[in-house]
């Protein structure tokens, strides 16, 4: 099926995984999408300053493809820069986290498969 860009779900979510700031999330699949393979594949977008936390994932892994801006990627205790073009995978037993260390939005596509 197709959906137009207002029928697609947005969502602000505050302090993600204990960042700081807010997510503002364009959701690309609901959940039932993925038929249980997977939960979220989401345009992500973070104001300068603005960060999710760092977490780990457990029987899953979430990819970022990024589209704008320029990031501090957390790669299991490794801060590395990431910007328009760069891509990163964060697999089950790993942690990540991602600030906007930039001045103008960080945009990137997330998604969290099951493994």
């Amino acid at each position: 099926g197709i959906k137009a860009a207002n029928e697609l779900k947005t969502d602000t979510v505050e302090r993600l995984m204990e960042g700081e700031g807010v997510v503002n999330r364009i959701h690309l699949l609901e959940v039932e999408d993925f038929n249980g393979s997977g939960r979220v594949y989401a345009k992500h977008i973070l104001k300068p300053c603005h960060s999710i936390g760092f977490h780990v994932h457990e029987g899953e892994q979430e990819a970022y493809y990024f589209l704008k801006g320029e990031g501090s990627y957390n790669d299991n205790g490794e801060e590395v820069v990431v910007k328009e073009g760069d891509f990163t995978l964060c697999k089950s037993g790993e942690g990540h986290s991602i600030k906007n260390s930039g001045e103008e939005d960080l945009e990137f596509i997330g998604l969290i498969m099951n493994v």
